[in-house]
């Protein structure tokens, strides 16, 4: 129960996806313009919460798969899921780092964090690419990731070119 309890979806909606990073655009900038602390609280939960279930504990992962795309007359467009965990993953990287940052009173750094966040999201959100989905990859042709984790995601080529189209 518990594995299924914190497994991640796979494969994933694309639309699901681009529109949680539009979710998290939303929530970068209100950071940037209000610049409190807190604003990065539901941020960095939410990267959390997604990374350990996908959509299951994450408020806005809920109201984009439960809410909006079921509302939408669009077939999905099915994605592998792992890379999409590893870019959430950058996200709790990037979001926590910057919550701390914030937190210790080194602003500054924190900004820059939520700002290259929020040039990563906006890719995923309004181009639909996916800077941590490039990235993973390239870490399974480095080795670094096994290529049994996504043989899928070994060679992206042909996503690209169909999301091109």
């Amino acid at each position: 129960m518990s594995s299924r309890l914190f497994s991640f979806p796979n494969p994933v909606n694309e639309l699901s996806a681009r529109l949680v990073a539009t979710g998290v655009v939303v929530q970068a900038l209100s950071f940037l313009v209000i610049r409190e602390w807190w604003v990065l609280v539901p941020l960095a939960y939410g990267f959390v919460a997604r990374v350990a279930s996908g959509p299951r504990f994450s408020p806005l992962g809920r109201l984009v798969t439960q809410g909006i795309v079921p509302r939408l007359d669009r077939e999905p467009s099915w994605v592998p899921g792992p890379p999409k965990r590893f870019a959430q993953g950058i996200g709790v990287a990037f979001s926590v780092t910057a919550l701390v940052l914030e937190l210790a009173g080194a602003g500054t750094a924190a900004v820059i964090m939520i700002a290259m966040l929020l040039v990563a999201a906006s890719l995923e959100a309004f181009v639909g690419f996916c800077l941590g989905c490039v990235m993973f990859s390239g870490l399974i042709r480095l080795g670094v990731v096994p290529e049994s984790v996504c043989v899928e995601c070994a060679d992206i080529t042909g996503r690209l070119s169909r999301s091109a189209a």
